[in-house]
């Protein structure tokens, strides 16, 4: 899993034509809610370390966010073969993200 977040280096078109699951981070490296949302985030992924995890730099001019309709930091969306299944918004604890992840095993 990437300890960072890399401005954007995938299109929606090309998340949408990935095949398998796929978790996509939105959020940026300064954010102090995304930073402390980080720990719970990295226990909720035990268990699904082959599990594809995107993170993208989100902000100001980023097309990719808006095509989801991100508004809030960190935005966790679960996608499986390109069609989103199910997101967590600013997650509280490892359960919230790991209940979305739950949905790539359903």
């Amino acid at each position: 899993m990437a300890d960072v977040y890399t401005p954007e280096t995938v299109t929606r078109e090309e998340l949408d034509a990935l095949p398998g699951a796929t978790v996509v981070s939105f959020g940026t490296n300064w954010c102090s809610i995304c930073q402390g949302a980080q720990p719970l985030i990295d226990e909720a992924f035990r268990g699904h370390e082959t599990v594809r995890h995107l993170k993208i730099e989100d902000g100001k001019g980023r097309r990719l966010g808006r095509t989801f309709g991100v508004k809030l930091w960190p935005t966790l969306i679960v996608m499986r073969d390109g069609v989103e299944l199910a997101r967590v918004v600013r997650p509280n604890s490892a359960h919230e993200v790991q209940a979305v992840l739950a949905h790539i095993a359903d």
